[in-house]
């Protein structure tokens, strides 16, 4: 059972979710895009408070979540490499390939590293010029400057032993292929307001002409959620569809325009394969021609490794707001995060490892026993 004390300014949960209430005279279903929002929805119960309001269905925002088991593969075997210090972020250490993980190399005696930040890559590159260092560029727009910044540093330093392996992605075209769909049930997306910290609000527009649906930034803390709720309610309930900033502490229309010239000069927009979901055109990053000498698959020969998803794990379909974790027959079973069968229930911002974490093994519908809102 969830209480408005655990939020941070009870009394304005209350308003919110008294003024959601009062608004909504259906039920409509709502797509929150970032892992972030799900952790948020699910560790403060707002499914369950909204229940008779609002179906949130979590959508492809979870960056470790969505990269394809076939850049895992190349991830491993660069990493089993003698030569290669491969660097990572920590939770891409657990995430299976067809066959094991980081880890698992790591303990055959590869070189596997945890970083925080690409440029704690590029001072190992710098210590270590003796061996081909590479950094597993994963993530969404937010993480993508910062490895912009890694190459443009290593290039500066002359570190000819520094490459990345590159897998970032792009939000709008997912967003535009959930709504593309035949089977899409999205009526309002609540948009991930740190990405739009770095590109802006403009790239929404189009999606919201051309499928009459609701976009609003949103940002992260429960607060934050309910209000992003309260502008996609309104906008339904009246038959509107706009594009709506709830983030305006962190969100500018014109988002970072340093970030976003280092990103057009280091990357090109290319096709990208999605986990659980397939090639999505325009949806990704890679490094732009002139940048190509810094490209690990390129610089190691793994760019032809093909595999194929496993049956058992239904994290695509998790992914495109099909199937909630607890309906997937290996939910909890089969599947754990000790022992993952697919990158949902391994990441920090993954839709299983939410529902496991919470202990949240049946989904909220509609006529939810009443919630003490005291």
């Amino acid at each position: 059972m969830k209480y408005l004390t655990e939020f941070h300014d009870p009394a304005l949960a209350r308003r919110l979710l008294d003024t959601i209430a009062a608004t909504a005279r259906r039920r409509w279903t709502v797509m929150e895009v970032c892992g972030g929002q799900t952790h948020a929805i699910i560790r403060h119960g707002l499914d369950q408070f909204l229940a008779d309001q609002v179906e949130f269905i979590h959508g492809p925002g979870c960056p470790v979540c969505v990269t394809p088991l076939e850049m895992i593969d190349r991830a491993l075997a660069i990493a089993a490499r003698p030569e290669v210090i491969f660097c990572s972020f920590g939770d891409m250490l657990r995430v299976p390939g067809s066959e094991t993980d980081l880890f698992s190399v790591r303990a055959r005696g590869g070189d596997v590293r945890v970083v925080y930040s690409p440029l704690d890559a590029v001072r190992i590159a710098e210590n270590n010029r003796d061996r081909q260092v590479v950094f597993f560029a994963v993530g969404f727009e937010t993480t993508a400057p910062a490895a912009a910044m890694a190459a443009v540093t290593a290039r500066r330093r002359w570190l000819t032993n520094f490459s990345m392996l590159v897998s970032h992605v792009l939000v709008p075209p997912a967003m535009e292929a959930v709504l593309a769909a035949p089977d899409n049930r999205v009526a309002a997306f609540l948009a991930a307001g740190h990405v739009c910290t770095v590109m802006g609000t403009e790239q929404y527009e189009p999606l919201v002409a051309t499928f009459r649906t609701p976009v609003v930034v949103t940002g992260f803390e429960p607060l934050d959620v309910l209000e992003g709720v309260r502008h996609a309610v309104e906008q339904l309930e009246s038959g509107r569809a706009e594009l709506a900033n709830a983030y305006p502490r962190a969100v500018r229309p014109e988002g970072n325009p340093a970030a976003r010239m280092i990103l057009a000069d280091v990357f090109t927009v290319c096709d990208r394969a999605w986990r659980g979901i397939g090639t999505i055109p325009r949806s990704g990053w890679r490094l732009s021609p002139a940048w190509a000498d810094l490209d690990a698959e390129t610089r190691f020969d793994v760019a032809d490794v093909r595999v194929a998803e496993p049956a058992a794990c239904h994290s695509g379909e998790v992914l495109r707001g099909l199937l909630r974790p607890p309906d997937c027959p290996a939910f909890g079973t089969a599947c754990t995060p000790r022992r993952p069968l697919g990158a949902t229930m391994v990441s920090a911002e993954g839709a299983c490892a939410a529902y496991f974490q919470y202990r949240r093994l049946a989904p909220a519908g509609p006529s939810t026993p009443a919630v003490d809102r005291d």
